[in-house]
């Protein structure tokens, strides 16, 4: 979703670019239906890294990237992101001394239990060039020392793909398939490991979702990750919640957009509800998004159940923040990004 704005930015400026899939993402509902939907023509190559552990999965990209960075010598390396390939890709990057640039380069949690923080740390501290989604990401990187000189804030490109795709939205039929009506449903999405991996926790959030859907209809695309927690956990969701495998992104913005709520712990998706003005109760102890909360439509609730459905109620009865758009969400930072890296100069 990062990717497909920047690469027909880049290539509308000519700038050649070689796509590499790590393959961490490898079902095709996880992956493959991305490149169809957004336009992303198939991977110069794709690495098949496939499952595995954290540790598992970046040697492999490290091991199977270096020699492709070795043999192709490119004048930089993108990783976007969060993800273990972000931090992998940063890694060969530096191992082969190829200049790494990072987009989505400054968000913090300041939960060191989240696998994603380490894999932001690791991806700014290895870059070049930092390319902020949030201005308060200036400030994170300020704080941590990096020269201000190899930071620029350009923007959510996030934003870049929902203004592209918005209008495929109105040739899908996901709420005639599934029963439901233009704000008379709640979107959940739930895959985080402080929420899934802990059955406490878990059994905990099926709970609370099951009194949620008591009071308004519920549709929660199930993450592989939390499908197999539920199952070692011998959990199952309220029948008044209707399960479905995992969407694509047209499928899932076209539930976003329609939504009365979103009740999730992915950034995408706060991010995606706050450009949208959908209310969204974030089912998590902190955000590296806070723009999303003070700005936008989100309110940070965790797991506290009587937070989440005083919350519900609020939203049902009209008693929400409006929010607001914040800057450098105008559908434009893919080409912000692309214009720098055709000026860029790698460190000497």
């Amino acid at each position: 979703m990062k990717i497909a704005p920047l690469y027909r930015a880049l290539t509308s400026r000519n700038i050649s670019a070689f796509l590499a899939h790590t393959g961490q993402h490898y079902d095709d509902k996880m992956s493959e239906i991305f490149f169809r939907e957004l336009g992303i023509p198939q991977p110069d190559v794709n690495l098949g890294i496939g499952p595995g552990d954290r540790i598992t999965q970046t040697r492999k990209i490290v091991q199977s990237l270096t020699p492709i960075l070795v043999e192709r010598k490119p004048d930089a390396i993108v990783v976007v992101g969060d993800v273990t390939s972000t931090a992998a890709g940063a890694m060969a990057g530096v191992i082969t001394g190829t200049p790494v640039v990072h987009v989505e380069a400054g968000l913090r949690s300041f939960n060191w239990a989240m696998p994603e923080e380490l894999n932001r740390m690791i991806a700014d501290h290895h870059s070049d060039l930092l390319l902020v989604s949030d201005p308060q990401g200036l400030t994170h990187l300020k704080h941590e020392r990096i020269p201000e000189e190899r930071v620029h804030f350009v923007g959510n490109i996030m934003i870049d793909t929902l203004q592209h795709a918005l209008k495929q939205t109105e040739e899908r039929t996901m709420l005639q398939d599934h029963g439901l009506v233009p704000k008379g449903y709640g979107l959940v999405t739930m895959h985080r490991p402080e929420n899934v991996d802990h059955p406490e926790h878990l059994a905990s959030l099926v709970e609370t979702l099951g009194m949620v859907a008591e009071k308004l209809p519920l549709i929660l695309p199930l993450h592989p990750r939390t499908k197999s927690r539920l199952e070692a956990a011998v959990l199952s969701f309220s029948p008044k919640i209707r399960v479905v495998d995992p969407l694509g992104y047209i499928d899932m913005l076209t539930l976003s957009k329609h939504a009365k709520m979103a009740l999730t712990d992915s950034g995408g998706l706060q991010e995606e509800t706050t450009a949208l003005g959908i209310p969204c109760i974030t089912l998590r102890e902190e955000t590296e998004r806070p723009i999303t909360v003070e700005q936008g439509t989100s309110e940070v609730l965790g797991r506290d159940r009587g937070a989440i459905l005083a919350a519900v109620d609020r939203i049902l009865a009209g008693d929400w923040k409006k929010g607001s758009i914040p800057d450098g969400w105008d559908g434009k930072t893919a080409e912000r990004i692309a214009d720098l890296l055709k000026s860029f100069k790698p460190r000497t």
